[in-house]
């Protein structure tokens, strides 16, 4: 269902706001001089650091676990626990598009002389919980209360990774300010800013007491981020953007096995490079 999303909110776009008149136009890329702006595309790559975070897991309905022959109630906190990310770029060229880290872009410029676009901003980031990692535990597990020091590992306690996307959703206001043009207006080169918000929504590969789940696809939190870099185009049509991007990300309904639920928050930083396509209007 989100992969519609971004068609049918550029629709709104392009259908709701007003031209702009001939006096008001912007000296840009890509642009017509009648003033009705561009549509683009991007297709990219990205790299990703995460911040700890502590993650808190919560199962009070006290299920039958015929895996651990046990009732599964739990309601503990994990403080601290370092991820990282899993590029999959050596598949690049071997497997589909979608398989390593990747982001979309697909936006608006209006055209106007303050250079300003809207942008539906998607990026696929992979969040794996480091294994084998020592991490304070306090919190009840199946009526016992811990607060202890414990090594979390997948083989009899915890995995846990957004491995199927973080996947950041959100909807951004876009700066551009040029910076260098050739005299044939055939190369530009630009900065880019772009602040906004959204959504997350992962699909969470989780292994809790030896019994695994990697769950659907739904929507379990929100977020703010900020980004910024240079843009470079070529011959009207083309162009190229390299940014970095920072993000604070907050699950709040995080699926988990059974009824159980899982929250955490953490911080991002972005590498990501973006090939484009844009269409005058």
């Amino acid at each position: 269902m989100y992969y519609k999303l971004p068609i049918l909110l550029i629709a709104f776009l392009l259908i709701n706001f007003e031209l702009y008149s001939q006096d008001e136009i912007c000296n840009c890329p890509g642009q017509n001089k009648v003033g009705k702006g561009s549509i683009y595309f991007m297709w990219g790559y990205n790299r990703d650091w995460f911040s700890k975070s502590d993650i808190h897991f919560k199962n009070t309905s006290g299920e039958f676990n015929p895996v651990t022959n046990n009732y599964d109630s739990y309601d503990f906190t994990l403080f601290g626990l370092k991820a990282e990310d899993r590029p999959g770029f050596k598949k690049l060229l071997t497997s589909d598009l979608t398989i390593p880290q990747y982001n979309y872009r697909l936006g608006y410029y209006f055209n106007d002389k303050n250079d300003l676009g809207i942008e539906i901003n998607f990026d696929h980031t992979k969040y794996v919980m480091v294994n084998y990692q020592n991490l304070r535990l306090e919190g009840t597990i199946r009526g016992q209360y811990y607060n202890q020091d414990t090594v979390v590992q997948a083989v009899d306690f915890l995995a846990f990774e957004h491995s199927d996307g973080a996947n950041f959703l959100m909807l951004n206001i876009i700066k551009r300010q040029q910076f260098l043009v050739t005299a044939n207006k055939k190369h530009w080169v630009s900065g880019i800013v772009k602040i906004g918000g959204g959504i997350v929504i992962p699909r969470t590969d989780i292994t809790l007491f030896g019994q695994r789940l990697n769950n659907r696809f739904h929507i379990a939190g929100y977020l703010f981020g900020i980004e910024s870099g240079i843009r470079y185009d070529a011959f009207k049509y083309f162009f190229m953007e390299y940014t970095v991007k920072g993000t604070w990300a907050n699950y709040t309904n995080v699926l988990a096995i059974g009824s159980g639920k899982v929250n955490h928050s953490f911080y991002t930083l972005q590498n990501i490079l973006l090939l484009g396509v844009q269409f005058p209007l």
